[in-house]
C-alpha cells in the first residue's frame, strides 16, 4: 500500500519559481506513482503584482485552505505532509496556522523552503519562537548548502536535506546559435529587485561603447508594469538595442530561448534561493550572467557556465557581457559546459528521485519511531 503523503504547495497562477516547482511535483508520475498524493495549493494570490498584499479576500482565502485542510485531516491523517513554506510576510502566519494544525494532529512535516528569510528576524523574540516551534522535530529540505545559513539558528545539519530544483527536458536537441546580430535574453517577473532597471543601465554602458547587441526581455508584469518598461527603454535611448516582448510561456518560451546567444539575470532579491530560470537557460546551451545572491553560486559555474557579478553593480554587468558578446567561441564553451551542468545536476528526473528519497526516508524514520 502506497503511503499517504499530503501535499501544502504553491500552484500557477501566478507564475513563480514556487509555483513552477509546485506544479512540477503535482503532475509527476513518478511522485504520484510512489504516493498516494493529496494535494492543496496554498497560493493567495493570482497576480505576481498582488503577493505580499493583505486583503478580506486573501483572509477569506486563508481561512478556506485552513477548513480544507481540517477536513482533509478528520477524513484520513496522511502519513507525513509536504510543505511548501513561505518564509516572510503575512504568508507564513498563514502557514503557521496550518502548521499549528498539523501538529495538533501529530503529523511530520517536511518543509521545502523555495526563499528565506529567516535570519532575517532573528534579533526578534517574537519570530525566534515562532522559528523555533515551527522547526521542532521536522525535516527541512533546501535548494542549496548555500542557504543552510538561513536556518542555522533553528534546525540541526542533521535536519536538513539538500534538493536542487529540476527544470524538464526541451524537446529535442538545443544547438549553439550565432546570431548576425548577438542576442542577451532576459526572462523573469518585470520586478526591481530582480535587477531589471541594473539590467537596462547596463545595456546603456554597452551602447555607449558601441557594441554591437539585441536585448529581450520577457515576462510579467510585476512591479513593473510593461508599459512603465518601454518607457523606462524610450528615455534611455535604447529603441534600437532593448525590445520588451510580454510573458511567454510553453512554445513562446521555447522559442526566445532557443532565439537566444547569452542568458541574463542580475537579480538582488534578498529572498532569492535558487534562480530556477538560470538553469532552463543552461539546458538551452546559453552561458549565463547572474549575481552571488542565495544559492545561485551553486548553479552557475563562476567562469564556466557563465559569470558571476555583485548585485547591482552595473559597470561588472556591462564588463562581462561585452566579454560574451566580443567572443562566440566563449559564448559556446560555457554554453556547452551549463549544458553538462544541467545534465548532471538539474533535470526534473533528478529532482523527482531526490523528492522521493527524501519523503520515503521520513517515513521510514516515523514507521522506525511507532514501533
Amino acid at each position: 500500500m502506497k503511503p499517504d503523503v499530503l501535499f501544502l504547495l504553491h500552484l500557477p497562477p501566478a507564475i513563480h519559481g514556487s509555483a513552477i516547482v509546485g506544479l512540477s511535483i503535482k503532475e509527476s508520475e513518478k511522485i504520484n506513482h510512489a504516493f498516494n498524493g493529496r494535494f492543496i495549493n496554498l497560493l493567495l494570490s493570482k497576480e505576481v503584482n498582488d503577493s505580499g498584499n493583505l486583503s478580506l479576500l486573501k483572509l477569506f482565502k486563508a481561512l478556506k485552505i485552513s477548513f480544507q485542510l481540517i477536513k482533509v485531516l478528520l477524513q484520513k491523517k496522511p502519513d507525513v505532509c509536504y510543505l511548501a513554506l513561505t518564509t516572510t510576510g503575512t504568508a507564513f502566519f498563514k502557514d503557521f496556522l496550518l502548521i499549528v494544525l498539523l501538529k495538533l494532529f501529530r503529523i511530520p512535516l517536511v518543509y521545502h523552503l523555495h526563499n528565506k528569510g529567516f535570519a532575517q528576524k532573528e534579533n526578534s523574540s517574537f519570530f525566534r519562537k515562532l522559528f523555533r516551534f515551527t522547526f521542532k522535530d521536522s525535516k527541512v529540505i533546501i535548494l542549496s548548502r548555500q542557504l543552510f545559513s538561513d536556518v542555522a539558528a533553528y534546525v540541526s545539519p542533521e535536519q536538513v536535506e539538500i534538493c536542487p530544483n529540476g527544470v524538464a527536458r526541451v524537446a529535442g536537441d538545443v544547438a549553439p546559435r550565432a546570431n548576425a546580430v548577438p542576442r542577451i535574453l532576459f526572462l523573469s517577473n518585470l520586478i526591481k529587485s530582480k535587477g531589471i532597471i541594473v539590467l537596462l543601465e547596463a545595456c546603456v554602458v554597452l551602447k555607449n561603447r558601441n557594441c554591437i547587441f539585441q536585448c529581450v526581455i520577457a515576462g510579467g508584469d510585476g512591479d513593473i508594469s510593461g508599459t512603465q518598461l518601454n518607457e523606462m527603454i524610450h528615455s534611455l535611448g535604447l529603441e534600437e538595442h532593448v525590445s520588451y516582448v510580454g510573458s511567454k510561456f510553453g512554445q513562446e518560451k521555447d522559442r526566445v530561448f532557443k532565439s537566444a546567444d547569452l542568458f541574463v539575470f542580475p537579480t538582488y532579491y534578498n529572498a532569492e534561493t535558487f534562480g530556477l530560470v538560470n538553469a532552463e537557460a543552461m539546458q538551452y546551451r546559453l552561458p549565463v550572467v547572474s549575481t552571488f545572491e542565495g544559492g545561485i553560486p551553486d548553479i552557475v559555474e563562476d567562469g564556466v557556465t557563465g559569470f558571476l557579478v555583485p548585485q547591482r553593480d552595473v559597470g561588472a554587468l556591462a564588463d562581462k557581457l561585452e566579454l560574451l558578446l566580443k567572443d562566440e567561441d566563449l559564448r559556446n564553451r560555457m554554453g556547452q559546459a551549463g549544458y553538462q551542468r544541467y545534465e548532471n545536476e538539474f533535470t526534473q528526473e533528478r529532482f523527482e528521485n531526490r523528492l522521493i528519497e527524501i519523503m520515503q526516508r521520513v517515513l521510514d524514520e516515523r514507521s522506525i519511531n511507532e514501533n
